[in-house]
């Protein structure tokens, strides 16, 4: 709807992100509310996060290649560890079970962040508002990154010929599972391919580690599984180099530190917020 009415991004910016505060004013507080916050946050987060991709050729201009490549090589002593990875673990022309393993641990992350805050509003409701909001931060910190510093993944490195051959091992298994449904389910999910620094993969799943742990091990533990376990699979995958990973670490921790810093701020926002909410005076 944003391309076909041509809305330029000032005005997006200004719809999508009054929306939350749209819907805190004409509903009284509920955990369904609270949950339409969060999404109406992330629709927001999403057209932003696509909205480079309108002007593709203007994004590639901009798009940096080489210094991940660089940084990677360094922490490979010599070699990416995408390439060490795939020459061990991969077969080419095949798609192994831990391939297949690996890609829906990647497809997972569209719902573990959220089933993290799902979890958190319905089993620990006192501890969703400051949760929603780390994450929600999270993500539109990264996005700022997207925006400024438009990064290629080392797939689309190994396409120009930048680096020798990657292989793309989600997009094999994709192709061999869902088969015809493969593309069109890839094509709607996709969005901007050259939002890879720094990863919101790794970093968000670190965000929902770092969540869960403050309510139980258990859940800490299934959480910083998963991350780990995402971790190394984007870049065994050819979706990410290591770099993406540490910066995307460093988004998570910075922006959970950062947390009692803006806290104040964002409650008093709130307060004035709540003044306007149904059944107030």
């Amino acid at each position: 709807m944003r391309r076909r009415l041509g809305l330029r991004a000032p005005v997006v910016t200004a719809l999508g992100f009054q929306a939350p505060v749209a819907l805190a004013v004409a509903m009284p507080r509920s955990r369904a509310r609270d949950a339409g916050i969060y999404a109406l946050q992330m629709w927001a987060y999403y057209a932003h996060y696509d909205m480079p991709d309108d002007d593709p050729i203007r994004l590639l201009r901009r798009t940096r290649v080489n210094y991940p490549i660089a940084a990677d090589r360094v922490i490979g002593l010599g070699e990416l560890p995408t390439h060490r990875l795939q020459r061990a673990l991969g077969r080419p022309g095949e798609v192994r079970p831990h391939d297949v393993a690996l890609s829906w641990v990647h497809w997972s992350w569209f719902f573990f962040p959220h089933g993290t805050l799902v979890y958190m509003l319905l089993r620990h409701p006192d501890h969703f508002p400051r949760s929603a909001a780390i994450m929600a931060g999270a993500f539109d910190t990264g996005l700022l990154f997207y925006w400024a510093i438009p990064t290629a993944p080392p797939w689309y490195a190994a396409e120009i010929e930048r680096i020798p051959p990657v292989r793309r091992i989600m997009v094999e298994t994709g192709e061999q599972f869902w088969k015809r449904l493969w593309r069109p389910l890839y094509d709607s999910l996709e969005g901007n391919p050259f939002a890879a620094m720094p990863s919101l993969h790794f970093g968000i799943s670190v965000v929902a580690a770092r969540l869960l742990s403050d309510v139980g091990r258990g859940p800490g533990a299934l959480g910083w599984t998963y991350a780990l376990t995402l971790g190394f699979g984007l870049v065994y995958l050819g979706e990410h180099y290591v770099i993406d990973l540490v910066a995307g670490l460093a988004l998570a921790e910075g922006t959970r530190r950062a947390a009692p810093w803006v806290a104040g701020p964002l409650l008093a926002a709130a307060r004035q917020v709540q003044r306007l909410e149904p059944g107030t005076s």
